[in-house]
């Protein structure tokens, strides 16, 4: 049964139009009719250009760069949904921005993470789907149910069919990413090991020891975010000073700031793989470089929440 039958409509801000399409497509309707523009001055204005009255509406919009503005498209548009009187609101979040401010490190630490999901219940959203979050306890920062879907199997799927498997090594670049590492060694069923490290300042990483053995093997590298690259990189080079025969970077979220794409362009990957949560420019697309889309696992958990029906048996077995 197509879903464009169904009271349920799907709209996207200006964060990733690109991936609201092929989530249109898997779904097998149209992206609704709304525009999100800004007045002269900067202010948003968000025009909803057909009914929503009695709908289940689905609002895909990652709060990627730049993240106040599109954290801002999101708050916007779920109010203006809600007060279009649309029976339920739902958050498509593939990347949730502010995610790693989500304790307090230091005395007089503000929780960002905590304070975004105040505002997006503020604004009317009645659920929230996010693709990995840098922590699973930000699900518990929300009022209002989470469905939290991993990126692991996606990009575990994908490895496969290149043939990297029980002979292959896993790598988590911290101890924080080790449920994460673990998840895809299981899948590949290859062995775990683990970077030491420690962060004297933020995006600032400094490789201490190596948990493992990596000699002669194919390493893969897996993490939630690549933001400046500094961790990934460092950690490749320990890899391949380690007698690694072969290095892969994967992670779910490309968010490539600052010196990313110098570092990773002189680092010794064979691949990186991420997936398209956040919208790449051509500038960033290395040519070692894969994008997986995650369209598929958001498609089908919209369908399984519009119906009710259950999302984890999408990751079951």
């Amino acid at each position: 049964m197509k879903a464009s039958r169904w009271r349920m409509k799907l709209f996207t801000g200006n964060a990733n139009p690109c991936l609201a399409e092929e989530i249109a497509k898997y779904l097998g309707m149209p992206v609704g009719d709304a525009k999100v523009s800004r007045f002269s001055d900067g202010e948003i204005n968000c025009v909803i250009d057909e009914s929503v009255r009695g709908v289940d509406v689905f609002v895909v919009q990652p709060t990627c760069s730049p993240v106040n503005d599109n954290l801002m498209e999101l708050l916007i548009m779920i109010d203006a949904f809600r007060r279009a009187s649309a029976s339920r609101i739902n958050a498509v979040i593939p990347y949730y921005g502010y995610a790693r401010q989500d304790r307090k490190s230091k005395a007089r630490d503000p929780i960002t993470a905590k304070l975004v999901s105040n505002l997006i219940v503020e604004a009317g959203a009645q659920r929230v789907v996010a693709v990995d979050l840098h922590a699973n306890q930000i699900q518990g920062f929300f009022d209002i149910p989470v469905d939290h879907l991993p990126g692991v199997p996606t990009i575990a799927e994908y490895l496969k069919a290149q043939g990297l498997n029980e002979t292959s090594v896993v790598l988590s670049p911290d101890v924080g990413g080790v449920t994460r590492a673990r998840d895809l060694a299981a899948k590949l069923g290859a062995p775990l090991a683990i970077v030491d490290k420690r962060r004297p300042e933020p995006n600032v990483s400094e490789v201490m020891n190596i948990i493992g053995d990596v000699e002669g093997k194919s390493v893969i590298i897996v993490d939630d975010i690549i933001d400046t690259a500094g961790t990934l990189c460092m950690a490749a080079e320990a890899m391949k000073e380690k007698g690694a025969l072969k290095v892969y970077g994967c992670c779910t979220h490309p968010v490539f700031s600052g010196p990313a794409i110098d570092r990773l362009s002189r680092a010794p990957f064979e691949e990186i793989v991420v997936t398209n949560t956040i919208p790449l420019g051509e500038e960033k697309r290395l040519p070692n470089l894969t994008v997986l889309s995650v369209a598929p696992l958001i498609g089908e958990a919209i369908l399984r929440i519009h119906e009710d029906l259950s999302v984890s048996k999408l990751f079951e077995g």
